[in-house]
């Protein structure tokens, strides 16, 4: 069982970042998945196949954190384990955003397989929980794209009990993940990446 206040608020949150996110067009239509925390065993996540921007209560569900659904037929995305893994691994995150902006998905396309996307100099690093100065290295991973999200699910897992302090990650040719202690921290993240992105597509078009 778990508390339905907090599963109103976590709904609530939810709601309102399809709202945003679909707004600045980083959300397209049905893609994308957002979730929120309960308690230590249930998340709250957007049912598959949803607009992001038409958000409704009824368009969020309850998954424990095998990804398996609590008193709901809904099904959640197929992606719903690279959520689930992300609380296993960090138990202080409160929220996960997956969106497919261009920005993301043209940027993880340029990089050469086996590549990270590695940020520094840049100010807005310190956008990011624990980066206090812009002469740190922000280091992105780049996973390929696959149909086994158990699979990819593992591999993010292993890649950031190894790396806590990143804060996000690409799949190549899909979009980013990122997420924070609070859905606001994690909006946060999500708008930080997206001008780093930019800047980063701008630099290497700039370049002869």
């Amino acid at each position: 069982m778990f508390d339905v206040t907090r599963y109103a608020r976590a709904a609530d949150s939810i709601v309102e970042a399809g709202s945003f996110l679909y707004q600045r067009g980083w959300s397209p239509a049905t893609s994308s998945n957002y979730s929120a925390r309960i308690d230590g065993e249930h998340i709250a996540i957007t049912v598959s196949g949803r607009h992001k921007g038409q958000l409704g209560a009824g368009d969020v569900m309850v998954v424990d954190l095998a990804g398996r659904p609590v008193q709901s037929n809904c099904r959640s995305s197929a992606e719903t384990r690279l959520h689930t893994i992300l609380y296993e691994v960090f138990p202080e995150v409160g929220a996960v955003l997956h969106t497919h902006s261009v920005k993301a998905t043209v940027l993880s396309r340029l990089l050469t397989p086996g590549q990270p996307l590695e940020l520094e100099g840049y100010e807005l690093q310190k956008a990011f929980a624990g980066v206090e100065t812009h002469e740190s290295v922000l280091t992105i991973p780049v996973f390929d794209n696959t149909q086994d999200i158990d699979a990819l699910a593992q591999e993010t897992g292993d890649w950031f009990r190894g790396h806590p302090d990143q804060p996000g990650y690409l799949i190549r040719g899909h979009g980013l993940y990122t997420w924070g202690n609070t859905m606001a921290d994690c909006l946060r993240h999500v708008e930080a990446f997206e001008f780093l992105f930019e800047c980063e597509l701008e630099t290497m078009r700039m370049r002869p």
